[in-house]
């Protein structure tokens, strides 16, 4: 293991290099997203293999991998670069003097219930600061908060700790279903399943936690109308059979002419998270956020 003393000869941004080429496992998308030229990566890439003795990458099937030494340092690497830029990079935040754009990406529903809230608390404590909103699903989401694309995504995503992303939870939610007061709701599984349904997915490629339970008990319902958002959803409720199966709280100024009621079969728990990367752990600005949307939900239950 080396010392401090033995770091003096090492030159830290092959560090970052590495950390690309491990992420990207290509030398010319590592040299795109490092900014550099790719003889510069290339040049690095032989750097790293003297200094770890140690292939670090090499070609099967046409490809790059990395060899199991260069797998072990992923981890403690994206760890100790991430301790490095808060040390380094971010200043102290100040909401009240940042100028700072935060891109975040939120469900139709998480901004519905959460989005208020945070505009108020934001507007008042960071006036110079921006909110950038995309509406991403949820695999999409995860990819770009590992791209760096955004800073922040809430919604229903795998919580606990994995080697590159951070969940924080802010609330649980329960599924209801919604339809027109005179259709009535779906008393029994055999009724849900002869109706209609409006099913709400931000992708195609999402599986909904509804389809899942329906699924796991070899069931499948009929869906008529599948939206990107759920806000509209109600609208087409009205004079009609359907039904809409969604997250509880997102229906409560939303019952004039509609009737809520349990679903006729059991369905997980809806757990509302933030997702960032590990790389951001120590950004103070983004932490700041954070809080803002945990205290956010914690004033408006």
């Amino acid at each position: 293991m080396r010392s401090v003393n033995d770091l003096k000869g090492v030159d830290l941004n092959l560090l970052v290099v590495l950390d690309a080429l491990l992420a990207e496992r290509h030398v010319t998308r590592a040299a795109v997203r490092l900014n550099k030229t790719q003889p510069a990566v290339s040049h690095a890439l032989a750097r790293l293999r003297v200094l770890f003795d140690d292939p670090i990458l090499v070609r099967r099937q046409g490809r790059l991998e990395p060899t199991p030494r260069a797998l072990d340092l992923a981890a403690p690497l994206r760890d100790a670069l991430s301790m490095l830029s808060g040390l380094v990079d971010e200043r102290v935040f100040r909401p009240e003097t940042a100028k700072r754009e935060f891109r975040l990406s939120m469900s139709d529903y998480a901004a519905d219930v959460l989005l208020p809230g945070l505009v108020r608390r934001v507007v008042h404590a960071a006036p110079g600061a921006t909110l950038a909103l995309v509406s991403l699903g949820r695999d999409a989401a995860l990819a770009a908060i590992r791209a760096g694309e955004i800073d922040l995504a809430i919604g229903v995503y795998p919580q606990g700790r994995t080697d590159d992303l951070r969940t924080s939870h802010l609330f649980d939610d329960q599924f209801a279903c919604l339809a027109d007061a005179t259709s009535g709701a779906p008393a029994s599984l055999r009724a849900y399943l002869s109706r209609p349904h409006i099913a709400v997915s931000a992708s195609p490629e999402d599986n909904g936690e509804v389809d899942a339970a329906l699924a796991a008990r070899g069931l499948d319902r009929r869906v008529a109308i599948t939206l990107p958002h759920w806000s509209v959803a109600p609208r087409l409720l009205r004079g009609s059979d359907l039904i809409l199966t969604v997250a509880r709280r997102s229906l409560a100024s939303r019952q004039e002419g509609l009737v809520i009621a349990p679903p006729p079969i059991a369905l997980p728990t809806i757990p509302l998270v933030q997702a960032w990367h590990v790389r951001r752990d120590y950004d103070q600005g983004l932490r700041w956020l954070r809080t803002q949307i945990a205290q956010s939900v914690a004033a408006d239950p």
